[in-house]
């Protein structure tokens, strides 16, 4: 098992063989521009069959591994037939570096990989670097401000995803209602919300309970030696 690190042939080759997905990842890692490279080391991963190579930053809280992301890939992969990922439509939520988006357009997955403006950056370089040649679908990069321009951004007749994913979004912050309006906009008839977090602070477990409060919610692994729980929702229908 290898990594996919094109070379500037392979990238010229994918150009001709699949135009309009690759420009238009390629467009935006222009818009998106990692700031302070110096800060940056790369740590290696190996998930589904494949090396991961993920260049993360302590600088930035989004642009370092937490460990429910890794949490949230082990499970992928050991229930992806169980998910049925083959080309089913995934949003992620606070992708970070990318990980969980990588690991999922490796198992058969359409990813939207969002965040915050300033990891957008080290995020598309992440998934290029990763998934190109390699992955039936390259992942998508969108801006998402949580609670902002849901429906202009992310319209809910134009969208339906399968999955949303969330891996570590919930710590002590200020945004934790902003970020629950989010995953409800984001979730339809059928979607399942796969939530993977660290338990640290009693706001992840407020949190927890006003998830609960709209979604159905199981807890489907808990990972005693990191303390993340993975909880899967959907949303409650009157």
């Amino acid at each position: 098992p290898g990594s996919c690190s094109p070379s500037s042939s392979l990238i010229a080759e994918s150009l001709l063989s699949d135009a309009h997905n690759i420009e238009s990842s390629l467009r935006s890692l222009q818009k998106f521009v990692p700031t302070d490279y110096a800060s940056y080391t790369q740590e290696h991963y190996q998930f589904a069959g494949k090396k991961i190579v993920i260049q993360e930053s302590i600088e930035s809280y989004g642009a370092v591994v937490w460990p429910a992301a890794t949490a949230l890939c082990q499970y992928l992969e050991e229930h992806q037939e169980e998910l049925n990922l083959q080309d089913a439509k995934i949003l992620e939520i606070g992708a970070g570096p990318g990980l969980v988006s990588i690991v999922a357009s490796i198992l058969g997955a359409q990813v939207t990989a969002t965040d915050l403006p300033d990891v957008l950056g080290n995020l598309q370089y992440n998934l290029l670097k990763n998934t190109l040649k390699c992955t039936a679908h390259l992942p998508e990069v969108k801006e998402l401000v949580w609670g902002q321009d849901l429906e202009q951004n992310f319209p809910r007749a134009a969208q339906h995803y399968d999955y949303v994913l969330a891996s570590d979004v919930v710590y002590h912050h200020y945004f934790l209602d902003k970020l629950l309006l989010t995953m409800v906009h984001l979730s339809q008839q059928g979607t399942v919300v796969l939530w993977a977090n660290k338990f640290r602070f009693s706001t992840d477990y407020e949190f927890l309970d006003k998830f609960k409060q709209v979604f159905d919610t199981t807890l489907l692994a808990e990972y005693p030696e990191s303390t993340v729980k993975l909880f899967k929702g959907t949303l409650k229908w009157d």
